[in-house]
């Protein structure tokens, strides 16, 4: 039988628990997901988001303070958050915990009172709430709770059981609320996320034998710890350029900088050309600097020693001891063909990820730290990205961030390419949003399961045709899918349709398509790039 109240501890053990029931059904939550598209969804965002925050929790120890275990729980999955599910969870924690931080004890009215902090947070945190969602469920879970709390329950394992089986009952009627839930027939993927999370925090509670050990480092997050010390060295300088330093100067120069190492900043003021970069060979880049000018305040630094004089410090440190620049760009790709278009483009740094891994709200805030500007622009290029993003610009405090709410990645280029530095950011914020609102994008992957959509039947393996509005052509013939889905989009107005094709995709059937689109659509300008991006075939796009 479950106490009458929670202590620290016990909270403490219950969350890793909620957070490793999650884990453990994430597979089954992603393929709730309605679109049967083959990308890391829902499940592995919230399981990614929540585990940040148990990884925190974890080293605590098993008595923590309460204060200290809040923070934990709200800082860990705030930075951890992982696309709009995530956020939403990262944010029901947050407005949660701001009620129980200042106690000892949780017990019925503190819980009901902590529900009722965590919904009101997560709705504020979405600018255009809907129903049918993992919000749907959290405030039928608040509202039972307060329901029994102002009746006088008095018995806090009845209390638990009765919000948990009335959450179930909310979430069964989601498909009510969504009807596209209820043509797929899934119930909401966050919602579900939610109960999971929520049923192992129970377990715990009752005092259920629960395995709460937080397993290493994901090979993934070690390689990227190593790779952080891949080049010894961080060189500074400066060039007095001898002519004019053009724009092909700078791109010439960034990408001989970057096949020689990482990290590459290169900042044209006009009369001085500023470089940062980490490398293995310091006389390499100061043989490329002197073609183009003067080389003056050289800086070398061991980073092996730097990380051994301040652990941890060396990510928080800018890039440069100079003044920052006016502007800079982050935005996020996947494909090194998208990531070469944005670094051709002058984007500072990009977030490699996207559908088949949305970044977090900390990878972010690392890539913010990295820029070396006062106002930074962010390109989400998906829709499922912008609440992680959005909460990165509230976090960051040293530098202005704004969020120009890209959907795709042809938006993200659009932005870029009508960015002009002469004016303010206000303005040039303006001109983006209106500029990807003229974009039109359609995306070609294959379907992972049968389902039924728009009132279309969609067998596994089947080629699908998505646009902005949802489903706009489905059949074994990807040739003849790609050309309803262009027909979908293009109109009397269309002056541009740009191809970006994927990884699976080959120069010859490429250029296949191109040609095809072409001749169907001959009063439209044609453009063909190699993306490089995984899961989707084809990215296409009309202005």
């Amino acid at each position: 039988m479950g106490v009458n109240q929670i202590d620290s501890g016990l909270f403490a053990k219950a969350f890793i628990a909620g957070a490793k029931n999650l884990e453990a059904n994430k597979e089954w939550i992603n393929e709730l997901n309605v679109f049967p598209v083959p990308d890391g969804d829902t499940g592995t965002n919230m399981t990614m988001t929540i585990m940040s925050a148990a990884k925190e929790v974890s080293e605590l120890g098993e008595k923590p303070e309460m204060a200290a275990l809040c923070k934990a729980i709200s800082s860990g999955s705030l930075r951890g958050a992982r696309g709009n599910s995530g956020v939403i969870l990262s944010q029901l924690l947050r407005g949660f915990t701001k009620i129980v931080k200042t106690e000892t004890e949780i017990t019925i009215p503190i819980m009901a009172s902590a529900f009722s902090k965590a919904v009101e947070t997560a709705y504020k945190a979405v600018m255009k709430p809907k129903e049918g969602t993992i919000l749907t469920v959290a405030r039928g879970m608040s509202d039972k709770a307060n329901d029994l709390a102002a009746e006088g329950c008095d018995d806090l394992e009845k209390f638990c059981e009765q919000v948990l089986e009335h959450g179930k009952v909310v979430l069964e009627q989601t498909p009510e609320l969504l009807p596209v839930l209820k043509e797929a027939g899934v119930v909401d993927s966050g919602g579900q996320g939610l109960i999971q999370f929520l049923s192992g925090c129970y377990d715990a509670y009752l005092g259920k034998e629960v395995d709460l050990t937080i397993g290493e480092e994901s090979p993934e997050t070690k390689e990227e710890e190593k790779e952080e010390l891949k080049y010894l060295y961080s060189v500074e300088c400066k060039i007095s350029p001898e002519r004019n330093f053009i724009p092909k100067n700078e791109i010439d120069l960034k990408n001989y900088l970057e096949s020689i190492g990482e990290s590459v900043v290169v900042i044209n003021d006009g009369d001085v050309v500023r470089i940062h970069i980490h490398t293995n060979d310091p006389g390499l880049v100061l043989q490329k600097a002197i073609k183009y000018g003067s080389v003056k305040n050289v800086a070398v630094l061991n980073r092996a020693e730097e990380s051994e004089k301040a652990t941890d410090n060396t990510e928080n440190e800018p890039a440069f001891s100079e003044p920052p620049k006016p502007y800079g760009f982050i935005t996020v790709a996947a494909g090194d063909g998208l990531v070469e278009i944005f670094k051709s483009l002058g984007v500072d740094y990009v977030i490699e990820g996207g559908q088949t891994m949305n970044p977090s709200t900390a990878d972010f805030i690392d890539a913010a730290s990295k820029v070396n500007a006062e106002t930074i622009f962010i390109l989400p290029n998906n829709k499922n990205i912008i609440l992680a993003a959005n909460q990165a610009a509230e976090l960051v405090t040293d530098k202005t961030l704004l969020v120009i709410p890209s959907k795709t990645v042809p938006q993200g280029i659009t932005a870029v390419v009508n960015f002009i530095p002469d004016l303010s950011a206000d303005e040039n914020e303006q001109t983006m949003m209106e500029e990807i609102g003229k974009v039109k994008t359609g995306q070609v992957t294959y379907a992972v399961r049968d389902t039924s959509i728009d009132g279309k039947k969609i067998h596994k393996d089947d080629y699908m045709g998505l646009a902005d509005s949802g489903l706009a052509s489905v059949g074994t013939d990807k040739n003849k899918v790609i050309e309803e889905l262009v027909e979908s989009m293009v109109d009397e107005s269309s002056e541009l349709i740009s191809i970006y094709y994927g990884q699976d995709i080959t120069d010859d059937e490429a250029t296949a398509v191109s040609e095809m689109i072409s001749s169907k659509f001959d009063k439209v300008d044609v453009e063909l790039q190699a993306g490089g991006q995984p899961v989707y075939y084809y990215m296409i796009s009309v202005e």
